[in-house]
């Protein structure tokens, strides 16, 4: 399944959650927002919300600092 993140091609095996792909990516326990095709997907839905063919994500990392 070939879907797009934040701008760039990315290919993974179906199916796939949201929560699937921030392990994948090793983001897990990070505060993360992601929007599927032009929605943001609340964090509780993670999990339930499947990829699909074609997909476009951005996904953005809150980081702390001062």
């Amino acid at each position: 399944m070939k879907i797009s993140i934040n701008g760039e091609a990315r290919e993974f095996v179906a199916p796939l959650s949201l929560l699937d792909l921030i392990d994948l990516l090793e983001l897990k326990g990070k505060r993360i927002a992601i929007e599927q095709n032009g929605e943001i997907v609340p964090k509780s839905q993670h999990g339930t919300t499947f990829l699909s063919e074609g997909d476009v994500l951005e996904m953005v990392v809150a980081v702390g600092g001062g």
